[in-house]
């Protein structure tokens, strides 16, 4: 089995490096991730400027863009080769509900997902990297798991794990949920800086608001590893129906003479 991992927080981050260490021993395992913290980029990818690719001294190999810039370019020439897999974290904090919209992490394994490879992303709930090593652990064991039920190397799908900061033996067995939602984002934050110009600062992620069983914010509340398959496909199907009467009707009215 090949793995590609990838993440957002950078090359140096102790959760890839725990996700390198949890994976080399059950599969060849390459790292190619952004040079620097790339939070929150989602699916970007670097247009108008170059790319470069270094490797550093652990054998890892970092490129000054998004998380989907390192999985493209390493899917379309870097690697030749590819993956069986690709595996993005393990994320410094949660990507629940709305978070997977913006998350870089989510961005990284859904390019591979867009290359038709299966693809997962790793979360832990807390920031701070605390029990590290037993969201290692549940990763590896959740790509062995799917390796054993011939899931990988298949058709694509995609995945979004999240994992709760506890010891090894005090994780509940995975529930498989969907995205919860939260509230709209705390107020932007404002200063002054020594020239006068006002800066502005992204406010914080808002509190859950959609926290129902069911959710993988209910479920990791109690404990429990988190997995919610994703989709790419944003089509409001249930009202595909309803804006299609609506734009039949407002192309009558274009039509109607005064």
């Amino acid at each position: 089995m090949k793995i590609l991992i990838s993440n957002d927080d950078g090359y140096q981050a102790p959760g890839i490096v725990a996700l390198y260490e949890a994976l080399r021993t059950v599969a060849e395992v390459e790292v190619v991730a952004p040079e620097q913290n790339n939070s929150a980029k989602s699916n970007a990818l670097t247009l108008h400027a170059p790319l470069y690719v270094h490797t550093a001294a652990n054998g890892f190999r970092y490129v000054n863009g998004t998380p989907a810039d390192c999985v493209h370019i390493a899917l379309t020439g870097l690697l030749g080769y590819r993956p069986d897999l690709v595996v993005s974290g393990i994320n410094n904090g949660a990507n629940m509900g709305d978070d997977t919209i913006y998350s870089g992490t989510v961005g990284a394994a859904m390019e591979g997902y867009l290359f038709g490879i299966p693809a997962i992303a790793f979360s832990q709930i807390e920031r701070g990297w605390t029990h590290l090593d037993a969201a290692g652990a549940k990763a590896r064991e959740i790509v062995l798991q799917l390796a054993q039920q011939q899931m990988i190397g298949a058709r694509p799908w995609l995945l979004n794990v999240n994992i709760p900061n506890l010891p090894l033996e005090q994780i509940k067995p995975l529930k498989v949920c969907r995205l919860g939602r939260r509230h709209a984002a705390e107020p932007v934050i404002t200063q002054v800086n020594p020239r006068g110009e006002t800066m502005y600062w992204i406010g914080a992620a808002g509190p859950a608001l959609d926290e129902a069983e069911g959710t993988d914010f209910h479920a990791t509340e109690h404990g429990h590893v988190v997995v919610t398959p994703l989709k790419v496909d944003l089509t409001d199907h249930d009202n595909l129906g309803n804006w299609a009467q609506t734009a039949a009707e407002l192309g009558a009215s274009l039509r109607t003479p005064e």
